[in-house]
């Protein structure tokens, strides 16, 4: 990006510069124009010269419109380039706060785990076979297992999410 911003300076520079250089062909052919008006008699000469220089000035002309496209052309694609991250940065936005959620699910039935494993080991050191803190512990467990799959599947979606456009890209070559 950096890139175009500098083709972009240089190019509104040189527009700057052919522009000064047309005010001032304009300027030539003007005062060649009432120089000639007060000469036309012993003008052959200079006839020829304010042709030249209308030439050059029709050139000039060209020329500063060929780049005034290619700054527009130039710009749209920037213009382009930008919404396309724009949109991406959404999207990755958007995948990060899913992710960030699950990952708090996954913390959470993660401590629940080990606070249900911990009282059932303390209860079965003490030889008090708890039907309850069991039941309680495989709760906890399936909480972490639900939400590490929950975790996975967000994981897959982005991964397919950033395939999906290569797999494309491959398949219209």
């Amino acid at each position: 990006m950096s890139d175009i911003a500098e083709f972009e300076r240089r190019i509104a520079y040189a527009l700057e510069r052919i522009g000064k250089g047309a005010e001032r062909l304009r300027d030539q052919v003007a005062a060649a124009s009432e120089a000639s008006a007060d000469s036309a008699a012993a003008s052959g000469a200079d006839s020829a010269e304010i042709e030249q220089l209308k030439q050059a000035l029709a050139e000039e002309k060209t020329a500063n419109a060929q780049l005034e496209e290619r700054v527009k052309a130039i710009r749209e694609k920037q213009d382009k380039n930008v919404a396309g991250l724009e949109a991406q940065i959404t999207e990755l936005t958007a995948r990060a706060q899913t992710a960030e959620k699950d990952l708090d699910k996954l913390r959470r039935a993660t401590a629940d785990l080990r606070a249900s494993n911990t009282a059932l080991r303390e209860a079965n050191a003490e030889g008090l076979a708890d039907a309850h803190l069991i039941n309680k512990s495989m709760q906890a467990e399936l909480i972490a297992l639900r939400a590490q799959q929950e975790a996975d599947r967000a994981e897959l979606d982005g991964l397919i999410g950033d395939l999906s456009p290569m797999v494309e890209e491959i398949n219209n070559a």
